[in-house]
């Protein structure tokens, strides 16, 4: 019997199972909810409109004036006459980047920081460190005469009291830095009366630094080692002098060794520089005994090295003599790097008299003659104690890392070394490699940090570069 319900409906055929495998769950979608959605983008556009000043200065600030011109003052043609210089800065801006950021950024950062910082804080801090002088009811303070502003500190050039000396702010710089909240604080003597003080708005020196890649070009004169506390590649000179390293144990002394090294690893491998390594506490330059040209870890081949490489320099002098008075680093007549790790072992703490009357009669005679014929010392030591090292004078290149005693800068440093801001008797133990460079001729220490060569870049190194060809090929050299 025909039913009209069922007219026209499709009859469904009954299907077969469906196979487990071939059944796929899905991740159920959960969606956000529009609340979250909403704080997002709400955050996002707060978190836009508080950056917008410090992302896009000039525009936020041409913005702000027309709207301030139009609105209060109702100056039509000075506010287009506003927008016209904002275009002009940002042109000035987009062109030329580096001009821009130093003749507009870094001298609204000078005024801002004269009126935040120098102006508000001048007279007490120095009335505190002592630097402000007073007679009848009068005080005589120290005029501020500019404040310049670089990537990286304030240099403000002040006028000094009659009567005050460049020595008594030299005095003062641990009171100054603290004073103004900088990290330390350096004085540059212009004159009589005129003097600078450099304070660093951070610390670029806080974080450690990675190896530094090995150079193409060998510059013997300007090894790179690390950084300045200006931002600036630290260079240091072995060719035609001597470089004496101190610190505590811990301080960083390795980083300064293994960094040389590694700036010298292209003249290593084409024969033009060789190192000769002593290794006293066969820990430090172990590692890389495949790149010296010479090793010696005991007293005894110790001293032999250093009483050869006396032999070598006065027969390279020798020969010189008469027919050239300084040195080029070539195959034939390579310049010769002698690291010393510890150099008290031999002159002070082996128990051979002997012994540490040769080492000390050699390590005198190859600083005092070895400069001028390609001849270089760089010698680690930890305690600067004349009665541990009298030598040191013989090094017109020193290196004061973390010390014990304020005293002891000025052993390593020079005199006036501390006076000049040279702590390193503060230098805290967690930044190793953290140092004060005095160099020849110059009075002002200057503080870097080296890099730190790690184990795995030393076996790089090696790999890399050991044995060098250049001393396959040299007679009667090898390890000791």
């Amino acid at each position: 019997m025909f039913n009209s319900r069922n007219a026209g409906a499709t009859q469904v055929q009954p299907t077969s199972p469906v196979p487990a495998h071939a059944i796929r769950f899905r991740t159920p979608v959960v969606e956000t909810p529009a609340v979250f959605l909403i704080t997002r983008w709400v955050w996002r556009l707060l978190r836009s409109v508080v950056l917008a000043p410090f992302r896009f200065p000039v525009a936020v600030s041409t913005v702000a004036g027309v709207v301030a011109t139009v609105h209060y003052l109702g100056w039509v043609w000075l506010s287009l006459g506003v927008a016209l210089s904002g275009a002009g800065l940002a042109g000035w801006w987009w062109r030329w980047p580096l001009s821009f950021r130093s003749l507009v950024v870094l001298r609204a950062l000078a005024t801002w920081r004269w009126l935040w910082v120098y102006r508000r804080h001048w007279q007490p801090v120095l009335v505190v460190a002592g630097l402000a002088e007073s007679y009848q009811e009068r005080q005589y303070l120290p005029q501020v005469k500019s404040v310049t502003c670089s990537e990286w500190a304030d240099r403000v050039r002040v006028r000094l009291v009659a009567g005050t000396s460049p020595a008594d702010v030299e005095n003062r710089v641990v009171e100054l830095a603290h004073g103004f909240a900088a990290p330390s604080c350096r004085v540059t003597v212009l004159g009589p009366r005129d003097v600078v003080l450099e304070f660093p708005r951070r610390d670029l020196l806080a974080e450690p630094l990675d190896a530094l890649p090995i150079p193409d070009e060998v510059d013997l004169c300007a090894l790179p080692m690390g950084l300045r506390e200006d931002g600036q590649t630290w260079r240091m000179r072995l060719h035609g002098t001597h470089v004496l390293t101190v610190g505590v144990t811990g301080a960083g002394k390795g980083s300064v060794i293994w960094s040389a090294i590694r700036a010298l690893l292209p003249a290593i491998d084409d024969g033009t520089v060789r190192v000769w390594a002593i290794d006293p506490k066969r820990m430090e330059l172990s590692y890389g005994r495949p790149l010296f040209a010479r090793y010696a870890d005991s007293a005894e081949t110790s001293v032999a090295l250093l009483e050869s490489a006396v032999e070598q320099m006065q027969q390279r002098a020798a020969r010189y003599a008469g027919r050239q008075r300084t040195h080029t680093a070539t195959a034939d007549d390579p310049f010769v790097v002698v690291i010393l790790d510890e150099v008290a072992f031999l002159t002070a703490y082996h128990p051979d008299r002997d012994i540490r009357r040769r080492a000390e009669n050699a390590i005198a005679t190859l600083t005092s003659q070895g400069r001028s014929v390609g001849f270089c010392v760089l010698a680690a030591l930890q305690d600067p104690r004349k009665e541990v090292m009298n030598l040191r004078n013989l090094f017109p290149d020193k290196v004061a890392l973390r010390l014990d005693e304020a005293s002891q800068v000025d052993m390593v440093l020079g005199e006036d070394a501390h006076e000049r801001g040279a702590n390193a008797h503060l230098i805290t133990p967690d930044v190793p490699g953290v140092a004060f460079v005095r160099l020849e001729g110059s009075p002002i220490p200057v503080r870097v940090r080296a890099a730190y060569v790690t184990d795995d870049d030393i076996a790089a190194m090696v790999a890399e570069y050991g044995p060098s060809p250049g001393l396959r090929s040299v007679p009667g050299e090898g390890v000791a």
